[in-house]
């Protein structure tokens, strides 16, 4: 498993967001053949609500449109119900709901220019 993570690291699909010495919150996001993939979000829970998340997530914006892509696409599990409030607010619009290894997920997307 820790070889996976480093392998991501390496190219580059991990993004660690620092506040002073400590490890803020990262994202982990990589392309697929028609759209940019966000596969997790997350934010330490005492740094949550000081806009890391948003930071985060622009990021994925930026190298997505380096990349050449027009849509970034995510899903969260249902019963996060914060989580469905936050992307919605920052233009991710539900495209639909899935089931799969036991959690309900809400896919999302957002187009970039």
């Amino acid at each position: 498993m820790l070889d996976d993570y480093k392998s991501l690291i390496r190219a580059e699909a991990v993004t660690v967001a620092m506040d002073g010495d400590g490890v803020a919150g990262l994202i982990v996001m990589w392309a697929r053949p028609d759209h940019w993939y966000v596969d997790n979000v997350a934010v330490w829970p005492e740094r949550q609500g000081t806009g890391i998340g948003s930071i985060l997530l622009a990021r994925a914006e930026d190298v997505a449109r380096s990349a050449g892509f027009t849509e970034i696409r995510l899903y969260t599990n249902e019963a996060m119900t914060a989580n469905t409030t936050y992307y919605e607010h920052r233009g991710y619009v539900e495209t639909h709901r899935s089931s799969e290894a036991g959690y309900n997920r809400i896919n999302y997307t957002r187009a970039i220019d």
